[in-house]
């Protein structure tokens, strides 16, 4: 099979190394953490990975491939959770890049949605085509049209992982409030970090071209969710350890502590909205 070239510099790369992460994750963490797909997805680019390997060796860099495995566990207890109750309901990846997480929890009733931008989508079409009950659509999450699409009758559960740290706080109240309008009874389900986690991402937000990050959303106070959507509940955990106690025998003591840390300092939630029926 033909390999797909990934440009230094593309937007295509930026899919990269969560990617590579959640490969890493699985051969570092096996007990905690299973991805094939990423694995297949990275021997089909044709990428100089050599970097990438190197810095894979360091605690530091395993501790971020560990940050992004727990984010997509905590997703899909979460999509897993809704589906209890509703087995036909939309599972709808919003950002979704190369994650795979709606087939990671496909029931074999659901219906999979993935959406991100065109390029983004043109990407994934080539690398992992839409399979059964799935489709993908390309459009800017902040035009509201994409909705159209998601065929939410049998009830429908949103999530977005690592996304809406470069959206600002009026967009995803806006957000919020169309899919809460859009499809009574959904969940959305969304990470978030505080203000000590914004200015660590500083160097990540200016890489993407964006100065004006302290304009990003942050969540302090997770009571402060409750006022965004009337009637709807409203709750949070930390998500390293707010799941899973992180049950693999190479989890280090260190990576434990540094779990800690970013669930209290660092504010690093999985928020989740369940919106009135």
């Amino acid at each position: 099979m033909e390999k797909v070239k990934i440009e230094k510099g593309s937007v295509q790369e930026t899919l990269v190394i969560p990617l590579y992460g959640r490969k890493l994750c699985a051969e570092v963490f096996p007990n905690l953490y299973t991805d094939e797909t990423a694995a297949k997805i990275c021997s089909r680019l044709d990428y100089d990975f050599s970097e990438l390997d190197r810095q894979s060796e360091s605690t530091l860099w395993r501790f971020g491939a560990l940050e992004a495995a727990m984010r997509q566990l905590d997703m899909q207890w979460e999509i897993r959770d809704y589906l209890a109750a509703h087995p036909q309901a939309a599972v709808v990846n919003m950002g979704c890049g190369l994650d795979q997480t709606g087939r990671a929890c496909d029931n074999g009733e659901c219906l999979i949605y993935n959406v991100d931008m065109p390029d983004i989508i043109a990407a994934r079409e080539e690398l992992s085509p839409a399979g059964e009950r799935e489709r993908n659509i390309a459009s800017d999450l902040n035009d509201f049209s994409w909705m159209d699409e998601v065929d939410g009758s049998g009830g429908a559960v949103f999530f977005a992982a690592g996304v809406f740290h470069y959206f600002t706080e009026a967009q995803v109240r806006a957000l919020a409030s169309e899919l809460a309008r859009r499809f009574p009874g959904s969940r959305l389900v969304f990470d978030t970090i505080g203000k000590l986690g914004r200015r660590l991402m500083r160097k990540t937000f200016k890489g993407f071209g964006m100065e004006n990050y302290d304009e990003c959303l942050i969540v302090e106070d997770a009571s402060a969710l409750r006022s965004w959507v009337p009637g709807s509940d409203a709750s949070s955990k930390g998500y390293m350890l707010g799941y899973f106690d992180m049950d693999d025998p190479n989890v280090t003591g260190l990576h434990r502590f540094l779990a800690r840390r970013c669930d209290n300092m660092v504010k690093m939630q999985v928020n989740r909205f369940d919106f009135p029926a």
